[in-house]
């Protein structure tokens, strides 16, 4: 179940704490998570990316047990790369990842944010798939539109030749 969608919270006005206990009920009830978190254009540019994505973390880390971080992979999926074909940098997106496996390591466990699958959802595509997964903290991909392309081989492949 994908939790978190940035229309979810544009739409239906759905905040982090909603969003995290719907994550909280989907695992209590057997489900696995994949839970979204990303910044708008205005927030990347305005150098706040870390506070939002760590804000969001944040919540669902309290709704959560540190058991339950194992039926969980979060998805870094920038707003504003979205269906926009804009994608975040390699190294920014490195970045990001590399924040929310940190902010896990420090407020549940290094064993927990070791093991937790990190993935990136922004406007993958075959042309920036394989730098993005040769990047240490991106552990796969979350596909939208793409996966409905003939290029969605090459992001298979590039995730299957990934040194990982």
């Amino acid at each position: 179940m994908c939790i978190r969608d940035s229309e979810r919270r544009q739409y239906y006005a759905e905040t982090d704490e909603i969003l995290s206990k719907k994550a909280k009920l989907a695992i209590d009830t057997g489900l696995n998570v994949i839970y979204c978190v990303g910044e708008s254009l205005q927030q990347r540019e305005s150098n706040q990316t870390e506070a939002v994505v760590r804000r969001q973390i944040e919540a669902l880390g309290s709704q959560v047990s540190k058991s339950q971080w194992g039926n969980l992979v979060i998805a870094y999926e920038p707003i504003w790369a979205i269906g926009t074909g804009k994608t975040a940098t390699a190294q920014q997106a490195q970045e990001v990842h590399a924040a929310i496996r940190g902010l896990i390591s420090k407020n549940v466990d290094a064993n927990v944010a070791q093991a937790l699958r990190v993935i990136y959802g922004g406007s993958v595509t075959d042309t920036n798939s394989a730098e993005l997964i040769a990047e240490r903290d991106i552990d796969g991909f979350l596909v939208g539109g793409a996966s409905l392309k003939p290029g969605f081989k090459t992001i298979v492949d590039s995730c299957n030749n990934a040194r990982k």
